[in-house]
């Protein structure tokens, strides 16, 4: 598995920490040339770390705006002359409720934070992949498409999942792939830019417990993922071992199918 990325350029969105910083971290060592992308200044700490090893740029951008996603693409064409993988994982929830209690304005940020990010991506890459008539997008989804107390992010990446078929259904004959993961429950650092500042209630600290238990309960081994068990099939399904998929979504919830 060693080099399965020399010479080839990767978007990773979400690239400041978690699941997108492991993957950055992994695909250094297989030699990738990196495009680090997040709203987070933490994301040029993560690019001076990998920059010993391979060539890498760093972005802040807020990706919910296609004005920021096409600038992304067009530096990372600029600076590196193409883009042969785009990962897009920007998204996570920000209030964990019952849909009833969910106001108009918290639905609306669920979405735009955990679709339109991958949306506009897609769009804006799309072009560069398509002149080079080779590409590979990999769209981080969720298993949280069925479960409790996240209506509208299980919306949303639902509408990843949707957007993965169908645009592999549009580029598979013109050299493009289009896969996504969707990822359980995982253990990972405390974040260092929450999703919601605000502090929990009692009610919603017990809303966020049943997230727990019922994803404890769905997944067929009893436990939370890795950060390396979230990557690994990320990179599978960015590389070319996976030269013959395209459409698919893998969950990679410990059993759980999401």
């Amino acid at each position: 598995m060693a080099n399965r990325f020399k010479k080839k350029v990767a978007v990773i969105t979400g690239a400041a920490q978690g699941i997108g910083k492991r993957v950055a971290e992994k695909m250094a060592k297989e030699k990738g040339t990196l495009v680090l992308v997040d709203r987070s200044e933490i994301v040029h700490e993560v690019a001076k770390e990998l920059s010993t090893k391979v060539e890498v740029l760093s972005l802040t951008a807020d990706l919910e705006q296609f004005s920021e996603c096409k600038r992304v693409m067009d530096a990372a064409v600029e600076k590196f002359g193409c883009i042969d993988i785009l990962i897009n994982n920007v998204g996570g929830t920000i209030w964990t409720k019952p849909f009833e209690h969910y106001q108009e304005d918290q639905i609306e940020a669920e979405v735009r934070r955990s679709l339109f990010p991958t949306l506009w991506c897609c769009r804006a890459a799309l072009p560069h992949m398509l002149d080079k008539g080779k590409g590979s997008i990999v769209n981080v989804s969720s298993i949280a498409t069925r479960g409790v107390n996240r209506v509208p992010y299980g919306a949303a990446k639902g509408g990843v999942n949707a957007l993965t078929a169908c645009l592999a259904f549009e580029t598979a004959e013109r050299g493009i792939r289009v896969n996504a993961t969707a990822p359980g429950a995982t253990e990972a650092p405390p974040r260092l830019v929450p999703r919601n500042a605000e502090k929990q209630s009692e009610e919603e600290k017990r809303w966020y417990k049943q997230i727990y238990s019922q994803s404890i309960d769905s997944s067929l081994m009893k436990r939370y993922g890795t950060l390396d068990e979230q990557a690994d099939p990320i990179l599978f399904l960015a590389s070319d071992d996976s030269a013959y998929i395209t459409g698919t979504v893998i969950p990679v919830g410990g059993g759980d199918q999401g």
